[in-house]
């Protein structure tokens, strides 16, 4: 009877100390870019400060120093300066989760900013988390349906596979994104739009993605004008959304637009801080950060995360830094053409240039060699365009040429397909086994 009075005593005792003790109060010492210094607090790494009077500014601790800690804002700096009041926040981030955010359009920090009143959260989980253990993770073993015809069979994504959309500004990443949002098969859709244009978020929600897309999707924004933190967050937002419904067993699809905008906030937070600029300007933390955020999808113990990731290629330029990097991560990449986008082909897919690396294991013997014979009538074309350009190329020379030519349109056809035309894998493979068929018989 002692013990079970002394303890709620001793945690009254241990609440009323916490309320009776001083406040620590440091102050800015000074803001150069996007940094700011502050001295006279301890704090660890990812702890939240709140500067200035009244309202303030809400700041992530990034690095620390003997002298004090940097910290980047979550919001804008106006008002601030060398002086101000900083105090530590308690608490762990937390993000909202569960079936009542479908639908719903939320920022970098997890707040509602559709203007359809607060979330009907389920759960509030800590953006922090590990990402599987190696030796626990499922294997994948099941195609994903996509409902992009040239996707689910030329390059099959598997259930849990991580795959990058690779391509320039202006060739349909973010259009080819929403036909899957709509197409696939997946329980639950988590998109991320990662310092995209303002224009461009209503754009997408109304006109690409649709009410029916929207509606079994959470949508995490964050615009190009916040600051570099609120897009870093609203990725790894994102990641912990999708973490949550697979921890419940669901097959996730997450898809984040894009990736090289995700680098470049870890560029700028970064440079800011002080590290030392490496390849083409990125800090060695960048590629840190891509992997830890990448490695996070894919299969659990139960349930999966499907990520597509688009990834901004610099000039067009396939072996920069960030393109480089990511392609060594993911489990595959699809290569968008702007040649194709330039003449209307759509989904501009350089189906040559793309591969999937779990595709060998998750589609049957009959639908890889239906695969292969028309990538390789695609090849032989391909090394003979200039010839056929320039009216050279003698038929005859090669039957797999021949091929590809006679049966140019039905191949295009198959490869197009309308931006709300639906596609199912057994019409997209049987589609595909008669097209090779016809070419053999060619």
């Amino acid at each position: 009877m002692t013990l079970s009075l002394a303890r709620p005593l001793a945690e009254r005792v241990a609440s009323a100390l916490g309320v009776a003790r001083p406040e620590r109060i440091g102050t800015v010492s000074s803001i150069v870019g996007l940094g700011i210094e502050i001295a006279g607090l301890d704090c660890a790494i990812g702890d939240l400060v709140s500067i200035g009077d009244g309202v303030g500014v809400d700041a992530e601790v990034v690095a620390t120093t003997r002298d004090g800690i940097r910290c980047m804002p979550l919001g804008r700096l106006a008002g601030i300066r060398a002086g101000s009041p900083a105090r530590t926040r308690s608490g762990a981030l937390l993000v909202p989760t569960g079936s009542g955010l479908f639908g719903r359009v939320i920022d970098g920090a997890g707040r509602p900013i559709d203007g359809k009143g607060p979330l009907r959260a389920s759960a509030m989980v800590p953006l922090e988390n590990e990402a599987p253990s190696a030796m626990h993770r499922s294997r994948i073993d099941r195609p994903l349906q996509l409902g992009v015809r040239v996707l689910d069979t030329l390059t099959t994504v598997g259930c849990g596979q991580r795959m990058g959309l690779f391509a320039g500004s202006g060739v349909g990443k973010s259009s080819l994104l929403s036909m899957i949002a709509r197409g696939t098969e997946a329980q639950v859709s988590v998109i991320a739009l990662v310092g995209e244009r303002g224009r461009e978020v209503r754009e997408f929600l109304e006109d690409d993605l649709g009410a029916e897309g929207l509606a079994r999707s959470i949508v995490v924004v964050s615009t190009s004008d916040e600051p570099a933190l609120m897009r870093l967050r609203a990725a790894f937002v994102a990641t912990r959304i999708a973490e949550s419904f697979r921890d419940e067993g669901a097959d996730v699809m997450l898809m984040m637009d894009s990736l090289t905008r995700v680098a470049m906030a870890q560029r700028e937070i970064g440079l800011s801080v002080g590290e030392p600029p490496a390849t083409r300007g990125y800090p060695p933390s960048t590629f840190s950060v891509l992997a830890r955020l990448l490695e996070r999808a894919g299969t659990g113990e139960t349930g999966s995360v499907t990520g597509v990731y688009t990834v901004l290629v610099d000039g067009d330029d396939h072996n920069e830094p960030i393109a480089d990097a990511a392609r060594s991560i993911l489990d595959g990449h699809v290569v968008l053409d702007r040649k194709l986008a330039l003449v209307g082909h759509f989904p501009p897919v350089d189906v040559l240039g793309s591969v999937s690396r779990v595709a060998s294991r998750i589609i049957g013997t009959e639908q890889a060699a239906a695969a292969t014979g028309l990538r390789t009538v695609l090849a032989a074309r391909l090394a003979a365009q200039d010839l056929l350009d320039v009216g050279a190329y003698q038929r005859g020379s090669n039957p797999l040429v021949d091929a590809g030519v006679d049966h140019r349109a039905e191949i295009d056809a198959y490869l197009r397909q309308g931006m709300d035309e639906r596609s199912t894998p057994p019409e997209a493979w049987a589609r595909l086994e008669n097209l090779a068929s016809t070419l053999r018989g060619a």
